[in-house]
């Protein structure tokens, strides 16, 4: 049997790892082969782990070899965004001035979780600046490709992760998202992606753009390699503050059981403006699988996204704020600005903002007791070329960046979990993410939905492999 990470899901190298039918050391070697190939393309990664890699997998080929049992993730290659300490390497998060900072002494909680799960890191990937942007461009690092078309954005501000994925270099990347950075390089890399519950997943050891909204979590090939994911690193972690002890059930085995008695519905309003009809047809797409006839309204969706936008703006320039007054020169143009007029944002502004936060979230959680999930856009069109400054819609203009994460944003400031699945309609050379948000700890329900519109042929993450 012959896999590789150019072609299998993480579940099929798992299995194949656990069989003997490859080893843990042929899977590290290729995907090692395999960003060494394509990382000139795409400039998804940062650094390539090799000598790690190969130490985890000959560790786990010793395992085998001596019978003894193997762990959930044996043998599956993967990498992670720049802002997660990795042991012995330099926490960048995309940015110059983390380069002057010592390696980091220990990996942080998802790497470790990971590599006892007996997953292998092959690398570090690519990211805007401090995780402040949806388009995966930093001048320090160099810009993120989309695999299905290098002229385009990546999306951000977990490119790299998208962009490995989606160039067959592995199966599962680890980011981040505060306002969409896991679903954003999803839709336009065209991978699932899952944000869950804000506390489900430890953050510890990944450096911290806004904290009350910051999430960590994988993007992979498959929902089901989310939910093996899922069910691998997450639960309670002390060394995180905001980390939950609620009850973690098992996403593999609730994948299974399809969407038979689920109530889902396709949000309105302002889930249908500012999009383009391609957009609005995925979603429709998926609906249709899913049989969905119910259509329901968010209430104060708008201030709500206005409200997140102040909130990021305010908590992460106070965390840059000795940056700004000592190097400013050394941050990118935008993000400096960006975090220089956060700093000047009333305190009047923010509290009302955090008071809007929880009107939304309160009238949210009610319309979760009349349905189980909501379907919308991941993002309002596809990935843009590089360059692209402004986007038509409707007969529209409107700034590119700002409305990126118009449907991401909401529900990442009131930690709902969320998946984005890739969609691709017929004809399309580029994908398109649908959202699926669920109530607070329902990852089970998103998935769900997700691996249905998968073994439908609604959902696909299309490997663009690059010569």
């Amino acid at each position: 049997m012959h896999l590789d990470p150019l072609t299998g899901s993480a579940a099929d190298i798992i299995d194949a790892v656990r069989k003997r039918e490859v080893s843990a050391k042929d899977m590290a070697e290729l995907a090692i082969e395999a960003a060494e190939a394509v990382n000139p393309r795409i400039n998804a990664f940062t650094e390539i782990t090799a000598e790690r890699a190969m130490t985890e997998a000959d560790a786990l080929d010793r395992k085998s070899a001596a019978g003894e049992p193997m762990p959930p993730l044996a043998g599956l290659p993967y990498a992670a965004k720049n802002l997660y300490d990795v042991d012995g390497l330099k926490t960048l998060a995309g940015s110059r001035i983390n380069r002057d900072n010592p390696p980091a002494k220990a990996d942080g909680a998802l790497i470790a979780r990971m590599k006892t799960a007996g997953a292998l890191l092959v690398g570090t990937l690519n990211m805007d600046e401090y995780a402040y942007g949806f388009t995966g461009t930093n001048d320090h690092d160099g810009d993120v490709c989309n695999p299905h078309d290098t002229t385009r954005m990546a999306g951000g501000s977990s490119a790299g992760s998208g962009a490995a994925i989606a160039a067959g270099v592995v199966p599962v990347a680890l980011g981040s998202d505060t306002n969409g950075s896991i679903r954003v390089p999803s839709s336009f890399c065209g991978t699932f992606g899952l944000k869950a519950t804000y506390g489900r997943f430890s953050r510890a050891g990944a450096f911290p753009f806004v904290t009350s909204f910051d999430h960590v979590g994988p993007l992979a090939r498959t929902a089901r390699d989310l939910a093996a994911i899922h069910d691998a690193v997450a639960g309670y972690d002390p060394a995180d503050p905001v980390s939950s002890r609620h009850p973690v059930m098992s996403c593999q085995a609730a994948v299974q059981e399809g969407t038979d008695g689920l109530r889902i519905a396709v949000a309105g309003g302002w889930f249908r403006q500012n999009a383009t009809r391609e957009a609005l047809e995925a979603v429709e797409a998926a609906a249709k699988a899913l049989k969905v006839d119910l259509e329901v309204e968010l209430p104060l969706t708008r201030e709500a996204r206005l409200a997140a936008y102040v909130l990021t703006g305010a908590e992460g320039a106070a965390f840059h704020l000795d940056r700004l007054r000592t190097r400013p020169d050394d941050f990118e143009v935008e993000t400096r600005n960006r975090l220089v007029a956060g700093a000047l944002i009333p305190s009047a502004w923010a509290m009302r903002a955090q008071r809007v936060r929880r009107l939304y979230r309160d009238e949210v959680l009610k319309l979760f007791k009349g349905v189980d999930a909501i379907l919308t856009p991941t993002t309002p069109f596809s990935a843009p070329p590089f360059g692209t400054t402004s986007i038509d819609i409707d007969g529209e203009t409107l700034p590119l960046e700002p409305n990126i994460g118009i449907y991401t944003q909401p529900f990442s400031s009131i930690g709902l979990p969320a998946v984005s699945v890739p969609v691709w309609l017929e004809g399309a050379k580029l994908p398109l993410g649908v959202q699926i948000v669920a109530a607070p700890w329902r990852e089970d329900i998103v998935l769900r939905i997700a691996d249905t519109l998968e073994r439908e042929g609604i959902a696909e993450a299309r490997t663009a492999l690059l010569e």
